[in-house]
């Protein structure tokens, strides 16, 4: 049991620092592209003004403004502030939108860490004679539960996700099993 343990704690933590190092190079490669979208685009703007003062007439006629108020408001908006309006309006970039690579790192270890959590506790909880089965019923209705969760909080239905979720977490499962009897391991006490 104590072996367990410990090999979980292990997993635990090389799961959340693969996730969160994932998570980080994801969003920071994300990050870095905005950055150069919008060094491309502080140098349209200081280049062809009048060229992307359209191009912002352009983008609000398209919404349904009339195009003597969109002219109007174009240039309102990039007298105020031009290189955001244009990260905004033309490339989809705002301060509520824009790549957070440590905030990303953090919130999936944080995620992953939570998750792994509850197996560990299975450890410490069910009878030894019953760990496996038990252990992999209940891990797999947590993932349902949780499919489910976020499913309803980002309004969706849940049942879907929770399946979908479920399925893979059990293949998910059952393939390290696989592995694990190729190598003869099985998760014995």
């Amino acid at each position: 049991m104590h072996a367990l343990l410990v090999t979980g704690v292990a997993g635990l933590v090389a799961g959340a620092m693969s996730m969160a190092a994932g998570e980080y190079v994801s969003v920071k490669s994300q990050s870095d592209l905005e950055n150069a979208d919008l060094a491309r685009e502080k140098k349209e703007l200081a280049e062809t003004p009048e060229f992307e003062l359209q191009e912002l007439t352009d983008i609000y006629i398209q919404r349904g403004v009339e195009p003597d108020l969109a002219r109007k408001v174009a240039k309102q908006m990039t007298a105020k502030d031009a290189l955001g309006v244009h990260a905004r309006e033309e490339l989809g970039i705002s301060d509520l939108t824009t790549a957070k690579p440590l905030q990303a790192a953090l919130a999936s270890a944080g995620a992953f860490s939570g998750g792994a959590a509850f197996p560990l506790l299975f450890i410490l909880f069910l009878p030894e004679a019953v760990f496996v089965p038990a252990a992999s019923v209940l891990c797999i209705a947590l993932l349902g539960l949780l499919g489910a969760v976020a499913a309803y909080a980002g309004g969706a239905l849940p049942l879907k996700p929770a399946l979908r979720i479920m399925f893979w977490g059990a293949a998910a499962m059952g393939f390290t099993a696989l592995i694990g009897s190729f190598f003869g391991v099985s998760a014995e006490f």
